[in-house]
């Protein structure tokens, strides 16, 4: 990139030259030393400026590092507990894919903003019904619709090859992606998003009513990215940072009475006072979570 000093300089010794035509050659060369003086001064201000900027762009390389990690282990799982599902759907055997459905949907819940982020793979996995064109409409939701709603795995093969197919492309695509600590931070915030307009509504899991898996999931999502950038947050700002892990306790606490065994009870046997609260604990860390990208220059 071109340096904007030189202009400036070249003009400044121009004009000193001119004005100095008969008088003492000192007092050019004094004035001409300083311009050179300030001219390496603007340009080493340049170098350190770049230099910080390059450290600050490496500050995060820790936790992108660690987000990838996490992502790739996340998405491993849900490609092995999906095929067991799949294989459940193929065989015909109803209860066995329902126990297995809300367990593998959690390992993509983690990390939805990853897919999110691969063009057409979030809605081919994740799409409900209404959420794309009926002929475009496959992926978990479709299956879940049958099992559920229509008592049947009749016609659902294709669909469940499909989804192992679009799971496996989804860890494919991963090993390549760009990741930052932007991408992390705004998926943080999206995971609450997510949690907030179709998890605590109960819209997500309209047919079978394992909400409180993909609440849960989500969450620990924006948990593990909080996590990995909670020392450079505490770094900048002390109070913020423990401000959004008091809020996150908080909410996680409300969700624990919800627990049965591995998993959660149906959303059917919440209380409006039930979604009430966990509302009020969600709206109280996103809140905060929305200013760690802002404080952290991501």
């Amino acid at each position: 990139m071109r340096k904007s000093v030189t202009l400036p300089a070249v003009v400044m010794v121009t004009s000193v030259l001119l004005a100095a035509c008969g008088n003492d050659g000192a007092a050019v060369n004094k004035v001409s030393e300083k311009t050179a003086v300030t001219s390496e001064a603007q340009t080493a201000s340049q170098d350190t400026s770049k230099a910080g900027q390059e450290a600050t762009a490496a500050d995060y390389s820790v936790a992108v590092e660690g987000y990838r990690t996490f992502a790739v282990e996340q998405i491993d799982a849900f490609v092995k507990e999906t095929e067991k599902f799949t294989e459940a759907v193929k065989a015909g055997d109803l209860e066995k894919a329902k126990l297995l459905y809300a367990p593998a949907r959690m390992y993509y819940e983690r990390i939805e903003p990853v897919a999110e982020a691969l063009g057409d793979l979030d809605p081919n996995i994740d799409a409900r019904d209404g959420d794309v064109e009926a002929a475009d409409w496959r992926g978990f939701h479709r299956i879940e619709k049958a099992l559920w709603a229509d008592k049947t795995t009749d016609g659902m093969s294709e669909y469940a090859d499909t989804l192992l197919s679009d799971a496996k492309l989804l860890r494919a695509k991963v090993e390549t992606m760009d990741i930052d600590a932007s991408l992390m931070v705004t998926g943080a915030v999206e995971l609450l998003n997510e949690v907030s307009s179709s998890k605590v509504t109960g819209e997500e899991e309209r047919y079978s009513h394992t909400d409180l898996y993909d609440f849960a999931a989500n969450v620990e999502g924006a948990r593990e990215i909080y996590n990995l950038l909670k020392d450079d947050l505490a770094a900048k700002d002390k109070q913020l940072n423990q401000q959004i892990a008091d809020r996150f306790e908080a909410l996680e606490k409300e969700l624990a009475p919800f627990k049965d065994g591995d998993g959660y009870v149906s959303y059917e046997k919440l209380k409006d006072e039930d979604v009430r609260k966990l509302s009020q604990n969600l709206d109280a860390l996103a809140e905060p979570l929305s200013n760690m990208g802002q404080v952290l220059g991501v």
